[in-house]
């Protein structure tokens, strides 16, 4: 298969992986909240939240994060001069902390799968905009090639991080109005 077609391919799966790994916070927000209604309510919602989030993780988000670095690999091996340039050693180091969000979702899962939790909604929701930091650092590394514009992109994320807490907050206080 040649290279356009693998690089697409990888492509798609990045999309489906993040896609994935932004509705299953949201569920687990979602999942977290139905903890706290009154029991008629949490023995409708919890079942079919958790059913959705099961179908969502082994089925979309899981496969995607297997295909990305298997497909990601491959493309690699077609630019392995890539590897000697500190553009790609900062993007695999995003793409590494990526891979432990993944991880660390994976334990949230099935901590609420099984009907446990740690987190607040408001905690899920700033943890939810891990993965758009992430997102922003890779993408721009990947397109951009270059490590010095690298940091005018972290001040990019720190200036995103913060209009991201600021809207949350926003967020929490329209909530608790309404």
């Amino acid at each position: 298969m040649g290279f356009e077609y693998i690089k697409a391919l990888h492509i798609i799966f990045v999309v489906t992986w993040f896609a994935g790994l932004f509705y299953i916070v949201r569920l687990f927000i979602y999942q977290t909240e139905a903890m706290e209604r009154p029991e008629a309510e949490r023995k409708i919602l919890k079942p079919q939240l958790d059913m959705m989030a099961s179908r969502l993780w082994y089925i979309i988000t899981w496969p995607s994060a297997i295909l990305t670095l298997f497909l990601g690999s491959w493309v690699l091996s077609y630019r392995m001069g890539y590897l000697e340039q500190g553009f790609m050693h900062a993007k695999l180091g995003f793409v590494f902390l990526l891979y432990g969000y993944h991880f660390f979702c994976h334990k949230l899962f099935k901590e609420l799968q099984s009907g446990r939790t740690r987190w607040t909604s408001t905690q899920l929701r700033i943890w939810n905009e891990a993965s758009t930091l992430l997102l922003f650092a890779i993408v721009f590394l990947i397109v951009l090639k270059n490590t010095l514009s690298m940091v005018w992109g972290i001040l990019a994320l720190i200036s995103l991080g913060i209009t991201l807490m600021i809207a949350i907050r926003l967020y929490k206080k329209y909530r608790s109005k309404s």
